[in-house]
């Protein structure tokens, strides 16, 4: 966290002298070398005054007035600070004056404010314009992001303008070790976060990207594959398991259709259709990329959507096969590859 250095002073304009005498006391607050000198109306003879002590030296009525007021001056901006810091907002030297002045500024805009109402406006669109996978996957990069914010800074938002690029790298490194997200994973992060920041930036709430420098990599992964001989291993396999054996079917549709995780959850009546020589095929919008998709409906897909025809599961959401979420799915996949003796990772992907 970077750390502030917060300094109250006072001193007299010795060139701007009345014909009396007298020279005004001026307040100089500094915030990080950044500073910004104030009048509070205040004059005394210079020859009273105590650079030292930044105080009258005299004891007469005037003097002790002058006195008192600049350490109930020093007083409320030392107040100020420590309710700025409190409250975890931004401290810049020219929002602690105009609090002290009682000027009104502008309503704190936080990251996370920003990356909650993108959200909300994601969920929106659900269905239309966004997927429900997309959305939560902008859930939980919000969850990671306000846990860095509370582990990097200990509070629970910054505001838009404290995110740099050092803010960028040490999110990273959060990602990759308190997270322990692999280097991909985190690039996908990192890629959500970076619409957020690409808002503030559209809307000047932020001036410059601090992704500016920063190389969003991903490194190519071999992803394994069944051969057809460990295919049909699975489809000979008899599994005493309902949940199993409900996986194994859903992996065998995907596998004789070609049809992703997404597209086979939402799978509905709707989307088969019999051609001029009654065959079956499957007509679909594919979920991820828009494109329409026309595929025969093989045997054995066919004896799967007619097994599951009369499932609860399907009745009650109108669907033709019971997919569970993706995470539960990839966990049976494993389970089954282990009683199959396959050694392969086995994924809806």
């Amino acid at each position: 966290m970077k750390r502030v250095t917060f300094k109250v002073s006072f001193f007299v304009k010795r060139t701007r002298i009345a014909k009396n005498g007298e020279v005004p006391v001026k307040l100089k607050v500094t915030v990080n070398k950044e500073k910004i000198e104030v009048s509070i109306n205040q004059k005394i003879n210079p020859d009273l005054w105590s650079s030292v002590t930044e105080k009258s030296t005299d004891k007469d009525r005037k003097s002790l007035e002058i006195n008192s007021r600049l350490d109930s001056i020093r007083f409320r901006l030392m107040e100020i600070y420590r309710e700025m810091e409190i409250n975890g907002e931004e401290i810049k030297v020219d929002k602690i004056v105009n609090k002290y002045k009682g000027i009104e500024t502008e309503p704190r805009i936080t990251l996370l404010s920003i990356f909650q109402e993108h959200n909300e406006r994601c969920h929106k669109l659900e269905g239309k314009d966004m997927s429900r996978s997309t959305i939560m996957r902008y859930e939980t990069a919000y969850r990671h992001t306000q846990e860095f914010i509370q582990f990097q800074y200990k509070k629970e938002d910054v505001d838009i303008e404290e995110i740099n690029y050092q803010f960028v790298k040490d999110y990273e490194f959060f990602l990759k070790t308190e997270r322990d997200c692999n280097h991909n994973s985190t690039m996908k992060y990192l890629k959500n976060f970076k619409k957020i920041i690409r808002i503030a930036l559209a809307n000047e709430w932020l001036k410059k990207d601090p992704f500016m420098n920063f190389k969003m990599t991903y490194e190519e992964v071999e992803r394994e594959f069944l051969e057809y001989h460990e295919l049909e291993k699975i489809m000979q396999k008899e599994f005493e398991i309902e949940r199993l054996a409900n996986v194994r079917d859903i992996l065998v549709f995907c596998c004789f259709t070609g049809l992703a995780f997404s597209d086979v959850k939402t799978l509905s009546k709707e989307h088969l259709v019999t051609d001029n020589e009654d065959a079956l095929w499957i007509r679909k919008q594919r979920i991820k990329t828009n494109n329409m998709c026309n595929i025969p409906l093989l045997d054995i897909p066919q004896k799967i959507l007619e097994k599951y025809r009369t499932h609860p599961v399907c009745q009650k959401k109108g669907v033709l096969l019971p997919v569970l979420s993706n995470q539960k799915m990839n966990t049976y996949l494993r389970e089954i590859a282990d009683v199959c003796g396959i050694k392969k990772t086995i994924t809806t992907h």
